[in-house]
């Protein structure tokens, strides 16, 4: 793996001004072709699992369900379970890494976001990766937002229209903007 993206990965500062940081585009790029198959065009599942393959240069799972529309900012950092479902409209800003468990939900339009920029004008291009881990059995809710750094534990519930702004406990279901805590899951 190219050293930029290994710095990436490991939440190191991405300087947009480094050679190296041309790669990240190049892999972007490639994506593009295989996201505008995916978006554009019906395809069986074992297709949609083959193209996300593609995506994202590893195999996935074939009980991993993905409805298109789906996008992607570069789609190489993105690392899913087995039986993960996602919805239509999902957008993963995949730099920082996006770690996905086994048996997770998410909802349409779900927004999962691992870069962010710089506060000064002068250096706002530079990158701050910050990886994104969603816990085993986790739902995300309709037009859920989460930001960079955030861990969801194993089978929380994240409310429809929430923005995760810090790690969310196991089991635990949250809401609002931003996401708070409401109370345990309940268990039949």
């Amino acid at each position: 793996m190219d050293v930029i993206l290994k710095r990436a990965l490991a939440g190191d500062e991405v300087d947009f001004q480094s050679p190296e940081y041309q790669v990240i585009p190049k892999i972007a790029n490639e994506n593009t072709k295989f996201l505008i198959q995916l978006n554009t065009h019906y395809h069986t599942d074992s297709e949609i699992t083959q193209l996300m393959s593609q995506i994202t240069r590893q195999k996935v799972s074939p009980t991993t369900a993905i409805k298109p529309p789906f996008n992607t900012d570069f789609g190489a950092h993105i690392y899913l379970g087995q039986h993960v479902f996602i919805n239509r409209n999902a957008m993963f800003v995949d730099l920082g890494g996006i770690y996905i468990g086994d048996r997770v939900l998410i909802g349409p339009n779900v927004t999962l976001v691992s870069v962010n920029h710089e506060e000064n004008p002068a250096s706002r291009r530079n990158l701050h990766c910050a990886s994104v881990h969603i816990g085993k059995g986790a739902w995300l809710g309709a037009n859920v937002t989460v930001l960079p750094g955030v861990t969801i534990g194993e089978n929380a519930i994240i409310g429809a229209g929430a923005i995760v702004t810090k790690d969310v406990p196991a089991n635990m279901v949250v809401v609002g903007t931003p996401a708070k805590v409401i109370r345990g899951i309940k268990e039949s």
